[in-house]
């Protein structure tokens, strides 16, 4: 069998799969945030109690809200104190006596995703999550691609261009600070929260992002001409992903992802940014929403 885990801040989920990532079984944990010890024992007797239902040693993958380092072995988790500059892998395979993996969430997302029946005919898969940020996995011939210490993905943290704080306005274009340290990074403008700080500081009003998505169906001018506006911005900083790693489809998750209106206006507004030969990879909604990530984790021991 196949355990998946997704590793969040408040909660640890584990779901366990079949060889065609067919869901069994599923369940939830309170995440340890401050002792590691209790944070490995978490996850340690999770999969002991799954062994023990399936009777079986089953694979141990892991989704984490960051990453482990190829060359050091340590995790880079700054939301999960506990796990965070820890050797959580070697750990882990110790208490549980077998190779344990983890990849980045928004990686095991794409792979989940990427190992879809109707997906598996495209060589490159291109994750895209739009949710409280924002943030990708690349996925090559099946298997995730994690870069040289393991932070390939992390599109967020790519920078505003030219061209968007031309379309933003120079003089008055907000520049918000990302918690990576950094100023202006794609995670605080294409994310839900983002969508919602930029309606705010360029329309002057406080809005949900359901609320603004509800002005712009009622044809409100103010949501309208917004949307136009982030439709844009999310081209031209999309284009730009897209003519480094050129995809065969895109996926999209998280809470933005909902908003149908992308699919339609989004393949129209990328040709303008991108190389006159480029194709516009195909764009469309994630298959397994919230189950992506466990998922995905499943799937890291289906890529020998």
């Amino acid at each position: 069998m196949l355990y998946g885990f997704d590793i969040g801040g408040t909660k640890i989920e584990l779901a366990v799969f079949n060889e065609k990532l067919e869901k069994q079984y599923s369940e939830r944990v309170d995440t340890p945030k401050e002792n590691y010890e209790q944070w490995l024992n978490a996850i340690v007797q999770l999969v002991e109690k799954a062994d023990e239902k399936f009777g079986c040693k089953g694979t141990v993958g892991l989704g984490v809200p960051g990453f482990v380092n190829h060359e050091t072995g340590i995790a880079e988790i700054t939301n999960i104190p506990a796990a965070d500059n820890q050797p959580i892998l070697r750990d882990l395979s110790e208490r549980l006596g077998r190779e344990v993996r983890a990849e980045n969430d928004a990686n095991c997302f794409a792979l989940s995703e990427a190992w879809d029946s109707e997906n598996q005919q495209y060589p490159c898969v291109l994750g895209l999550i739009l949710g409280t940020g924002f943030g990708g996995g690349l996925v090559f011939n099946g298997k995730v691609h994690s870069g040289q210490t393991g932070m390939a993905g992390e599109l967020g943290h790519l920078q505003l261009n030219y061209h968007a704080l031309k379309l933003l306005g120079w003089d008055n274009a907000p520049i918000y600070s990302c918690g990576c340290g950094n100023r202006a990074c794609l995670d605080t403008y294409l994310s839900g929260r983002g969508f919602e700080m930029l309606y705010r500081d360029l329309k002057g009003e406080n809005l949900s992002a359901k609320e603004i998505i509800q002005r712009f169906y009622a044809s409100e001018q103010s949501a309208v001409e917004f949307v136009e506006l982030f439709v844009e911005l999310a081209a031209i900083s999309i284009g730009n992903i897209i003519t480094a790693l050129d995809p065969h489809v895109i996926v999209l998750g998280g809470g933005l992802s909902n908003f149908d209106h992308l699919y339609e206006a989004l393949p129209k507004a990328l040709p303008a940014h991108l190389m006159r030969s480029a194709n516009v990879p195909l764009i469309k909604k994630a298959k397994y929403g919230d189950s992506g990530g466990v998922r995905g984790a499943a799937a890291l021991f289906l890529v020998k």
